[in-house]
């Protein structure tokens, strides 16, 4: 009887759904990239002002926590609490470093305090 021009129908909205998700993803793809290459180019000029330091130092300590957090999350529960509580600790540290910054501009930037960057490409290693 009718059942296919519903069939069709149905087809034809889902087709017209997922083009409308295409392109929808597309521009946010473009705007990321976008940002991104804002990001590094904001990144090589230096601070000059105490507000600029300031704001990197926040950054900066806000993306230590973040990163911290992540590799706690690996350990066992027995020790994620202990590094959790580190990390928090270094945190307020550091805001306290930038809030001094920001009242003293004679002060410089927060000292590098740890180990060598970290890759964060995920390589992986085909067995023959």
């Amino acid at each position: 009887m009718t059942q296919i021009p519903k069939t069709r129908s149905f087809s034809l909205v889902l087709m017209a759904a997922l083009a409308l998700g295409g392109a929808v993803a597309l521009p946010t793809t473009a705007a990321a990239q976008n940002g991104d290459e804002a990001s590094l180019a904001r990144g090589a000029v230096p601070d000059t002002t105490p507000q600029q330091r300031y704001q990197t130092a926040i950054r900066e300590a806000g993306g230590g926590l973040k990163v911290s957090l992540e590799e706690c999350r690996t350990m066992a529960a027995a020790e994620r609490r202990s590094c959790e509580s580190q990390a928090r600790a270094r945190y307020q540290a550091d805001m306290a470093t930038a809030k001094a910054m920001l009242r003293d501009p004679s002060l410089g930037p927060v000292n590098v305090v740890g180990g060598p960057i970290r890759s964060t490409e995920t390589v992986y290693e085909i067995k023959k």
